[in-house]
């Protein structure tokens, strides 16, 4: 349609028939098209007019002012944006606009009550703005007044909190010099002063990006920084989190909101977020700064820097912080905590360090800047590497270590450089114990290669075997234990490691249990021990020991909480060697055979991997508390719970969730809520094995407790991705008792299962040749035809489901049967188009019906003669041709026997049914015997 006119009508129908979206579409069209300005006028205030219905008041006031462009007296334009300002909160524009329509038809009484009403609230909100006003100033008085009582200032600090979050609380605070009020109580230096001024100035920035900047201007980034450098951890993160409130304003994120004026203006954030980026990076290097402002200022480079979103094709902070940042960030990471010079740090300050080199390196979008990265990293570690200053040199194996732990291909990259496996080999035989620790820390990193690790096994072994036997300093010794674990399996069997541990891994285990639960050591140290746990317990013997000991399975748990990816990897590693939860290759007995007889080495399975000692052990980790720490180990960041770490916490969970008993105890410890995530992210092993476990939980539980809230519904598609045919048997059956479970809670439970596409997959486990399998999905379809869509889909041309259920009817199983009689009782009662084409699906309905009329179990009974019931109302054509049929002798039968409270409820069906026979004059009326 290419007439402004003919458009316009057309909106003015979809308007007259409450379709706003496409009557705004219409005026949108006509708008492009129209040349005429008078035309325009009409269009624009139009659809103002749709915009005040769809509650988009700011469009609606943008459209009503165009209109009033083009004609000032525009009546209808100027009460729609009357309307539109009152909703936006901008009383005093919208009044004016009301006193212009009054003037121009002074008798229009909605004209007057609009006056009288914005009146009335306009002198509300100067009534509360005056009082508001009042009040601040009140606060700022007891607060900055250092005779004040400590609990009249604490009450002060709290409401100027509270004020400062509500918009027209933080306006009046901005607008009577509340900022340099809260700069004073900033500068006294009282820790609850600085808090409560910090926390109220987060509250003012929070959505509103024009005070955001203003308030950013003023205070400087160099304060702010300087703030969040303190050693005092509640200031730096208020600090911190003001920076990041700021940050998400500039960058536009955050709550939504219209604050008038300031929206014309056009505010470059650009600048601003380039300079706050700048002085982050200063933070890094400098060391004025504390080891909790260095970890805030990386934890703000983490979440602001790399996209969020891969499609979104600009990458420019990311590029402009290598530019300027990268060998700020590697000198974070080549950090030794043990060396004099060492920049303030904190036990996570360079796994933090290292996790952003890992976030920028995937941010990149080509090959160019990945090489710009590299090399980049490459000029400054050899500018670092000098064999004339060993400490120096120290610092460059040491930043390649913490790349070995962010990009991993960049750290075997850096590797390759010359010379430096070979220093690092070397540092190994050092007299110094810092050179010792450095070097056996970085081949560990290193040897997670294989390629790498056989260069290390012909080159450091002898090395390290020397250090772990000599040293007497324990981070040395427990850093060269953890080296000959990992590579002596890194073959992927016990066999090596218990060639390197020289067949005493039980010992070994048992020194990482004691540095473990050594809480004089520091946690940095202490993680080593878990770390090498995750390889020690590949020995059976060493497991079994390992869940007795009860000290330390809570220090190991107690570690997985710290938000560092080793830690978690090593704790998930343990736990899955702990359940026997990883995949074993079943052994083929004429293969064993054959390999005996040629007189090759058969590995046997260890008494203590025997299902009997395995779910010992579950119970052990369970009575220990692990699922409250898997389920705080779900919660860590992206960076620090890799894909890899979710799929080890999936297997735990599904080896947890294999006794029913035990399922209660994790749900009630919040491991129904863990798994979601782990469900639909990760590999596609780690998916599957959330799933399987969400459903062995969902097929026994409650779901109002197991999944509380709208969490159930999260808990549907990986129940239904289960229902694929390359799941195994025992995966499709759990499913399907998961989502019978669930179709029987709620209609909108039954309406997400249907829209996630599981009707098609349920329909074919219907005729499975799996007796369990088809009992279950025939429940679940029991349970799904309650819902209106999955009738209309039964009651559909072109399709067999109808008859595929009468014939489930038929079957010997009972419970299949008991299940199909359910589904087809629910849909002729529900749909009467069903009662006439159940007659017609299949010659064999009747038998099948009397069958069912019939049968032993009187629950089956009751559902067929619900369905004779069904029938017979439906028309009395269908009635007719029930009562032609044995059926007829069949409900007399039932309905003259003497009443029993077992079976009333049957024998009142068939009375039911011979009395809507007799309405319809079919029969006669009977007297029971």
């Amino acid at each position: 349609m290419e007439d402004p006119i003919q458009l316009k009508e057309e909106g003015n129908k979809y308007f007259q028939a409450s379709d706003y979206e496409k009557a705004a579409q219409s005026y949108t069209q006509a708008i492009k098209l129209s040349k005429d300005k008078a035309l325009q006028a009409v269009l624009y205030r139009n659809r103002a007019a749709c915009f005040l219905k769809k509650e988009e008041y700011a469009k609606a006031a943008s459209d009503a002012s165009r209109a009033i462009d083009i004609n000032s007296s525009d009546i209808k334009a100027l009460y729609r944006r009357s309307q539109a300002l009152e909703k936006l909160g901008k009383l005093d524009q919208a009044f004016k606009d009301a006193q212009k329509c009054a003037t121009i038809e002074p008798r229009n009484k909605n004209f007057q009550e609009t006056l009288r009403r914005l009146g009335a609230d306009i002198q509300e909100k100067l009534r509360i703005q005056f009082s508001t006003d009042l009040r601040v100033q009140k606060m700022f008085e007891i607060l900055l007044d250092e005779n004040s009582e400590k609990e009249k200032r604490e009450k002060a600090a709290n409401n100027l909190i509270v004020l400062g979050r509500e918009e027209a609380g933080a306006e009046r605070i901005f607008q009577n010099n509340g900022v340099s009020l809260l700069l004073q109580l900033i500068e006294t230096k009282n820790a609850e002063l600085i808090l409560a001024a910090v926390r109220t100035l987060s509250g003012m920035c929070t959505g509103h990006k024009a005070r955001a900047t203003a308030i950013l201007h003023y205070l400087g980034i160099d304060s702010i920084c300087m703030w969040m450098s303190v050693d005092n951890e509640e200031i730096s993160l208020a600090v911190c989190n003001l920076l990041q409130t700021i940050t998400d304003c500039l960058l536009g994120q955050g709550k939504e909101e219209h604050h008038g004026k300031e929206e014309a203006l056009v505010l470059d954030t650009k600048k601003d977020l380039r300079m706050i980026t700048t002085r982050l990076l200063d933070m890094l290097v400098s060391k004025k700064v504390s080891g909790q402002g260095r970890d805030r200022a990386l934890n703000l480079l983490n979440k602001n820097i790399p996209r969020k979103d891969l499609k979104d094709h600009d990458n420019s902070r990311t590029i402009f912080v290598i530019d300027n940042g990268l060998k700020k960030i590697l000198k974070v990471v080549g950090q030794i905590p043990e060396m004099p010079d060492c920049l303030p740090l904190t036990e996570n300050t360079q796994l933090t360090a290292s996790i952003l080199l890992n976030k920028l390196y995937d941010d990149l979008r080509c090959d160019p800047e990945r090489d710009n990265y590299r090399v980049i990293c490459e000029e400054y570690i050899k500018s670092k590497i000098d064999p004339q200053n060993m400490d120096k040199t120290l610092h460059a194996i040491q930043m390649v270590s913490g790349v070995l732990q962010g990009p991993f291909d960049l750290g075997n990259k850096l590797l390759g450089m010359k010379g430096v496996m070979e220093m690092m080999v070397a540092l190994c035989g050092s007299e110094r114990e810092i050179d010792q620790l450095v070097a056996v820390e970085a081949l560990i990193h290193a040897s997670t290669k294989l390629s790498r690790a056989t260069f290390i096994i012909s080159n450091g072994v002898t090395l390290l075997k020397e250090i772990y036997k000599k040293t007497k300093n324990e981070k040395i010794k427990i850093r060269a234990l953890v080296g000959l674990c990992k590579l002596g399996s890194a073959g992927g069997t016990d066999y090596g490691l218990r060639q390197f541990a020289e067949g005493s891994t039980e010992k070994l285990a048992k020194q990482c249990r004691k540095w473990l639960c050594n809480t004089t050591i520091d946690a940095r140290t202490r993680k080593w021990a878990v770390e090498g746990l995750a390889y020690l317990t590949l020995d059976a013997d060493v497991k079994d020991d390992f869940v007795e000991d009860e000290q330390a399975l809570q220090a190991m748990f107690e570690l997985a909480k710290m938000s560092d990816k080793t830690i978690l990897y090593s704790v998930a590693s343990a736990l899955v060697n702990c359940t026997n939860s990883y995949d074993t290759k079943e052994l083929v007995p004429e293969l064993v055979q054959l390999a005996k007889f040629s007189k090759q080495h058969v590995p046997e399975e260890h008494p203590k991997d025997k299902k009997d000692f395995v779910v010992k052990r579950v119970k052990r980790l369970l009575k220990a508390g692990v699922v409250s720490a898997l389920a705080c180990m779900v919660k860590a960041d992206s960076a620090i719970l890799t894909d890899q770490s979710k799929e080890l916490i999936a297997r735990v969970f599904l080896a947890l969730c294999e006794d029913p008993k035990d399922r209660g105890t994790i749900v009630a410890q919040g491991g129904g809520k863990a798994l979601i995530p782990l469900a639909l992210e990760g590999t596609d092993v780690g998916k599957i094995k959330a799933s399987h476990a969400l459903a062995k939980i969902a097929a026994i539980s409650n779901p109002d407790i197991a999944f509380p809230g709208e969490r159930v519904y999260e808990v549907v598609r990986p129940l239904v991705s289960l229902l694929n045919t390359e799941r195994d048997g025992l995966q499709n059956y759990e499913a399907l008792l998961g989502l019978t479970n669930f179709s029987g809670r709620s209609d909108k439970l039954r309406m997400k299962i249907v829209k996630e596409k599981a009707l098609p997959d349920i329909e074919n486990y219907m005729f499975e040749n799996h007796d369990q399998l088809r009992q279950a999905a025939t429940e679940c379809m029991c349970n799904l035809v309650v819902n209106k869509e999955v009738q209309e889909r039964f009651v559909a041309d072109g399709n067999d489901r109808l008859k595929l259920v009468v014939l489930l009817c038929g079957e010997d199983d009972e419970k299949v049967q008991r299940a199909a009689a359910g589904a087809l009782a629910m849909l002729t009662a529900a749909q009467k188009k069903l009662c006439s084409k159940m007659t017609e699906v299949t010659t064999q309905w009747l038998e099948i019906l009397q069958r069912l009329c019939l049968h032993d179990n009187m629950e089956v009974q009751h559902r067929g003669l619900v369905i004779t019931f069904n029938l017979i109302s439906a028309d009395k054509e269908l009635a007719k041709k029930v009562v032609e049929t044995e059926l007829l002798e069949i409900l007399t039968f039932i309905g003259k026997q003497e009443d029993d409270p077992k079976k009333q409820h049957i024998i009142n069906v068939a009375r039911d049914c011979l009395t809507k026979c007799m309405d319809y004059g079919l029969i006669k009326p009977l007297s029971r015997a």
